[in-house]
């Protein structure tokens, strides 16, 4: 019951309409929240791409490439971010219970190794407020100070645990 995502991004077969072509490339993404879940992905992926070609009498290759592991915050540093988020901006505007998020994010390799959290700090209401990988997105310069603030305010709190 574990949620995880499966896009096809890409098919590519041949080039005329009257021939079926040798070999189709199938291409996309898998995304999921735990290690387990990919995993289990993986393997009915290959299961079953080769189960349908044997039954055609095809072959087929999967080429099943982990370009991010599921990014999974550290509960404790979740927390010590969003109170030193609070003392900055109030308890109003942190929102400690967010929706999980269907993203790719090389910073999962960096909270695999040590505990840590991935944060958000938004991008306003204005026009081009929207989420990235949108075409009307437009990066909110004037939300740079208050990211360097909760930088610095939270470098000051763990200096102050030592």
């Amino acid at each position: 019951m574990d949620t995880a995502v499966v896009s096809v991004t890409r098919f590519q077969a041949g080039d005329a309409y009257n021939v079926i072509p040798e070999r189709a490339v199938i291409g996309g993404t898998v995304r999921a929240f735990d290690n387990e879940t990919l995993a289990l992905i993986e393997r009915n992926m290959r299961r079953i791409a080769g189960g349908v070609a044997g039954g055609f009498g095809a072959t087929a290759e999967v080429d099943f490439r982990i370009v991010a592991l599921p990014l999974i915050n550290d509960a404790t540093e979740a927390a010590f971010i969003a109170e030193a988020a609070t003392e900055l901006v109030g308890a109003d505007n942190v929102d400690r219970n967010s929706t999980l998020v269907m993203a790719s994010e090389d910073f999962s390799y960096m909270l695999n190794r040590s505990p840590g959290a991935y944060i958000r700090i938004g991008n306003g209401d204005e026009p081009g407020g929207c989420q990235v990988h949108n075409p009307g997105y437009d990066f909110n310069d004037a939300i740079l100070p208050l990211g360097a603030s909760l930088f610095a305010r939270l470098a000051e709190r763990k200096l102050a645990r030592r």
